[in-house]
């Protein structure tokens, strides 16, 4: 490719490095940089958007911060212009990533792929204008391809390269099986990069060969290669995991604006700067202002964090919601006052109960074991009194009052 960036005006020069300081922030590794520059220059110079790749496997439609990591770049390039390719792996995801599995995945239905899709775009609308995003099923080029196009795509990558990804090298070593559908996943989805012509893929850092793959058949069959930018993956509220679902460390772009500035305030201060980095739409200088400040300590955790608070409930509920959900946080939290509003349950079960039994009734926590441990660390309460007895009797009465940790609240209405 030629040098465009060297073609450029001075103007049109400090727009690419504008633009790539904004695209560079925040991410884990760009393959390869130089490209990537000389991508934004050449969009530059012949007025041309780029396209930008993320293709979804839709098995997991519920979205939550850390999906967001994503989302959030692929916004930074949909401001400034350029064309967003959604690919939606309906063909791709009856294969099933296996991408950090140990065993084959489940393969998708039809009916499901579609559900979980439509899923996908209403949250994603919370990020991204949809209106300006080019929407793609895989199937749509992937279900024409012949045996023989099969063959020779396969024909392209050898069983050693597939290999060297550490989920199939694992499972190997371990006597685990490999279905031979699994080795066409990276291939297939490699294909769409060759299908839309795409400039740029984005992808969390686990999928480095997926997005690769993209790059390597691009070349083989002589398309321009696309530049691969790979995001870290964001650590959820326990500071460890990577944020999931199933290890409940997760804040949902779906939540209620209290819960969500609660969940904000409950995470390890060292990963206060990265949510910021990572997790919202506040400027590069801020976010490294914030940074300085936590680092030579002239900025507190606490405060810092209810500024995170403020700005995640405010880019998903609104500025209104993110003033309230922080009013709510210190009348409870930091005066130790209950929520003006709390949820109603009508009680139709006995009139006097254990309270672990009564804990675990109103689904307050799942476990008998969990209400004791809650008890004796002093995070239960009745009508705003500590529970220090777990063999405590609790009488029904009408507007009882029950709390759980800082969070959890629960009103008992009698019939």
């Amino acid at each position: 490719m030629d040098n465009f960036f060297e073609k450029l005006t001075a103007q049109q020069k400090l727009e690419t490095e504008r633009q790539l300081e904004i695209y560079c922030n925040g991410v884990q590794e760009i393959l390869p940089k130089a490209e990537l520059k000389n991508k934004i220059a050449k969009s530059i110079f012949q007025n041309q958007p780029l396209k930008i790749k993320l293709g979804l496997d839709p098995s997991a439609p519920d979205v939550h911060i850390g999906h967001t990591v994503v989302l959030n770049k692929l916004k930074q390039f949909q401001d400034n212009g350029h064309v967003i390719q959604l690919i939606i792996g309906d063909f791709t995801g009856k294969i099933g990533d296996p991408t950090g599995k140990s065993a084959a995945r489940n393969q998708l239905t039809d009916e499901e792929v579609k559900h979980n899709a439509k899923t996908y775009f209403e949250q994603f609308s919370k990020v991204l204008d949809m209106d300006k995003v080019d929407l793609h099923y895989n199937s749509a080029w992937l279900s024409d391809l012949q045996l023989e196009d099969v063959i020779r795509l396969s024909a392209s990558i050898t069983v050693a390269r597939l290999l060297e990804r550490n989920d199939f090298s694992e499972r190997l070593a371990t006597g685990k099986p490999i279905s031979l559908h699994e080795f066409f996943y990276p291939l297939m989805q490699g294909y769409d990069s060759v299908a839309l012509e795409s400039d740029i893929e984005l992808g969390g850092n686990d999928q480095h060969f997926n997005v690769l793959m993209g790059r390597h058949l691009q070349e083989h069959f002589q398309k321009e290669k696309q530049v691969v930018i790979l995001m870290p993956l964001l650590e959820g509220l326990d500071g460890k995991e990577k944020m999931s679902k199933s290890k409940n460390n997760y804040i949902g772009v779906d939540e209620d604006p209290n819960n969500m500035y609660g969940k904000t305030m409950s995470i390890p201060d060292e990963l206060i700067a990265k949510y910021f980095n990572l997790a919202t739409d506040l400027p590069v200088t801020e976010k490294q202002q914030i940074a300085e400040g936590l680092e030579d300590g002239t900025l507190h955790p606490r405060d810092a964090k209810m500024l995170l608070g403020r700005t995640i409930v405010r880019m998903y509920h609104g500025a209104g919601a993110a003033d309230k959900a922080e009013q709510h946080f210190k009348t409870i939290f930091q005066k130790g006052a209950m929520p003006n509003e709390i949820p109603e349950t009508e009680w139709k079960g006995d009139d006097e109960m254990l309270i672990t039994d009564l804990i675990v009734s109103l689904g307050l926590l799942s476990s008998k074991t969990e209400a004791r441990k809650m008890i004796a660390g002093g995070g239960i309460r009745l009508n705003g009194e500590k529970v220090s007895d777990v063999k405590l009797l609790v009488k029904i009465t009408d507007g009882l009052v029950l709390q759980a940790g800082k969070r959890k609240f629960v009103k008992l209405r009698l019939n």
